[in-house]
């Protein structure tokens, strides 16, 4: 039956045509770094789309942007980024975004994005006036105001909207920032998840939760300036990890380069934040490329926490949900204090970095230590951690790594060289010891297992253009876990494997992939380990026709975990923009004209899965600032169509509908999130103003 069913598959692929190009950024991104892999990718994607919305909110202008601003794209690898400045060094502004095709290190993939985060301004092709000129009341003269405002409409009630929940069963969020030529961002957020208290209980200023921030960038020898809620990384993620997080596909397309920053925390995301203020600042002005900035924090903000009896922290929740009684006596209930400090020095392709962290909880922090997998958890009250890093070019060849210590001496390693032998060819080997005993609680790197600790591996990908049209990629990641983890009681090891191949031929665009990831979990009396294998198979065609863009994917998954399961869905995409010209360049020269009056989308998928273990993950787009990365399992139909409508340059309306149909069952979720119906439908309702 299975593969009657992928042959009808392969067949509706043939007979419809899709769409290759994207309307929009985070349709480009969904098509060329193929996310949506892997629900571990759902955290870390939610934060890495919130930072690419404001890069693509607030382009920058290609012939004065500098070095450190074009590192911000995290989609650039580090010989893109230095190839890019030595071609605006060589030739002068460019007068068009269609002479990055003259970057021989730009693939399709980066030439597919750029135009959404980079513009270029003919009307004024000096170089940028140095930063030390530049004056706040110029920049509050020069600065633009958004609104925008969010709801989520249920057609459904759950179990707890009849009781259980303290509020109302509707999610809304309200945000406001103001920002001037990207040297002044201030920004304030509002949000609510469905069933938390508005006004109410703990909540008695409004909003569950709030984000703010000012940030003051380039001024006097102030590099960076962020005060209130934030998120900072350096080196490789293992001392400050809280910026853009790669799958490992997205990883292959940057060449493993880590994105330094110092940004807002301007999502709802209510956990991984600092508060208070942190600052780089350039100890000495730039000449001959010398470069020594220092960079220091100090944040103090509360958590979530499970108590135990004696009072202490059993567990940090990072869920920011607060609807029952039982969550919202948990709100705010611990509080971390931390702070540290960063010195970074670059002397052309070279530089150094040095970072300590420290941070304080005003409870100790005391997980289940007699669970084995937990043994080595972080714990206790004071927490250290100082890390080494660098990173140096030298013409096709890049070098980066580094490494950390925690305050009992436990080291943790990570280390990737990548090589461009030619323009067709890309190589990147990645190295990583995360020892058992390291803790961090602020470190995010590159790793199989979730978490930077407990695993050593080595990764191994390429990048080939055989043809002027073809594009192979693909990797291989084996990891080791010397100490026992969930559901897996002893040592063991994971291996990853992937492939994929991508034809593009004028309008058209063909894609498949194999994935294979090959687990290992305990058997049921916990004595020995079985295989958890998951296959994963993406085939997908696209086609733009100017105006209507169609795109039709299909899904399919098999996998070996105490039994066989198979999963397929076969989805189909369409969006429609009236407004676009047929005739319109394939790289705009400003990124703010990249988007019509009017835009249409529309997707249909039918999911069917022998059980949860071969479930189907697929990102769906959402509104502006919105995220939404379901699982299908089971049998049923998904529904969802969005519509935006820009009046002038200053008022946007979207909405979004989504229904989703399943045919095995007679309800949905469980316990307080159980829905006594067979189908769920909701409203998204957007409003942003632009002054």
């Amino acid at each position: 039956m299975m593969s009657l069913l992928r042959a009808l598959a392969v067949l509706l692929l043939a007979l419809v045509p899709v769409m290759a190009q994207g309307q929009s950024w985070q349709q480009v991104y969904d098509d060329v770094m193929m996310v949506g892999e892997d629900e571990e990718d759902a955290e870390s994607l939610a934060d890495s789309y919130e930072l690419l919305e404001q890069l693509a909110s607030h382009p920058l202008e290609l012939n004065s942007c500098t070095r450190e601003e074009l590192e911000q794209l995290p989609f650039l690898s580090e010989q893109q980024v230095m190839d890019l400045q030595e071609y605006l060094h060589r030739y002068g502004p460019m007068r068009s975004l269609g002479e990055l095709r003259m970057v021989r290190s730009l693939d399709y993939q980066q030439l597919a994005l750029l135009p959404f985060f980079v513009y270029i301004d003919n009307s004024n092709t000096t170089v940028a006036p140095a930063p030390y000129t530049i004056r706040i009341d110029s920049l509050l003269h020069h600065a633009h105001h958004t609104l925008t405002t969010t709801v989520r409409v249920p057609f459904y009630r759950r179990q707890g909207d009849r009781n259980g929940y303290l509020g109302y069963r509707y999610r809304h969020s309200l945000r406001y920032e103001l920002n001037s030529d990207n040297h002044l961002r201030a920004g304030i957020i509002g949000a609510q998840d469905a069933g938390e208290p508005f006004f109410a209980q703990k909540n008695r200023w409004g909003y569950d939760y709030y984000s703010y921030y000012l940030q003051l960038k380039k001024v006097g020898r102030l590099d960076n300036l962020v005060m209130g809620k934030y998120k900072l990384a350096a080196g490789m993620g293992l001392v400050l990890g809280q910026s853009f997080q790669l799958g490992k596909l997205a990883t292959l397309q940057s060449l493993g380069r880590s994105v330094q920053a110092i940004r807002p925390h301007s999502s709802r995301a209510e956990s991984d934040y600092f508060l208070g203020a942190s600052a780089t600042v350039s100890l000495l002005r730039p000449v001959a490329g010398h470069q020594l900035l220092l960079s220091a924090f100090a944040s103090r903000r509360p958590v979530d926490a499970t108590l135990t009896t004696s009072g202490d922290a059993q567990t940090l929740i990072t869920s920011g949900y607060h609807r029952t009684p039982t969550e919202m006596a948990k709100k705010n209930n611990t509080h971390i204090a931390a702070g540290g400090a960063r010195l970074a020095y670059r002397q052309g392709p070279l530089q150094l970095g040095l970072t300590a962290v420290t941070s304080t909880l005003d409870r100790e922090l005391q997980p289940q230590r007699n669970v084995l997998f937990r043994q080595h958890y972080a714990h206790g009250r004071h927490f250290t951690n100082v890390g080494a890093d660098y990173r140096f070019m030298h013409h096709r060849l890049a070098l980066s790594g580094e490494t950390a210590t925690d305050g009992h001496g436990a080291l943790a390693t990570v280390n990737a060289l990548s090589l461009q032998p030619s323009a067709r060819l890309s190589l990147l080997a990645l190295q990583r010891f995360y020892s058992f005993r390291y803790t961090t609680l602020y470190g995010h790197s590159f790793s199989e297992g979730g978490r930077t600790q407990n695993e050593s591996g080595f990764y191994l990908g390429a990048t080939w253009n055989p043809l002027a049209h073809l594009t192979l990629q693909g990797y291989a990641d084996y990891a080791y876990f010397p100490w026992a983890r969930y559901q897996v009681s002893q040592s063991s090891h994971d291996t990853d494997l992937l492939l994929q191949a991508t034809y593009r031929r004028r309008r058209w665009t063909l894609m498949a992939r194999h994935r294979s990831h090959l687990r290992q979990k305990d058997n049921e009396t916990k004595t020995a380990l079985v295989a958890n294998n998951d296959h994963r198979e993406r085939l997908a065609l696209s086609y733009d026709l100017g105006q209507l863009t169609l795109k039709t994917q299909a899904d399919m998954s098999h996998t070996n975990y105490k039994q066989n399961d198979n999963g397929w869905m076969l989805s189909q995409q369409l969006t429609w923009m009236p407004g676009l010209q047929q005739g319109r360049q394939p790289l705009p020269d400003k990124g703010v004209k990249r988007f019509s009056h009017l835009q249409l989308n529309a997707l249909v998928a039918y999911f069917d899965t022998d059980s949860y273990q071969s479930r189907i993950y697929v990102y769906e787009r959402q509104l502006q600032h919105e995220f939404y990365f379901p699982t299908y399992y089971g049998r049923g139909m998904r529904l969802a169509m969005s519509s935006r409508v820009d009046v002038g340059s200053r008022f946007r309306l979207a909405l979004r509908i989504g229904h989703t149909k399943y045919f095995d069952r007679q309800s949905i979720g469980s316990a307080l999130q159980q829905i006594n119906h067979s189908y769920q439908t909701d409203l998204d309702l957007q409003l942003r103003v632009k002054l």
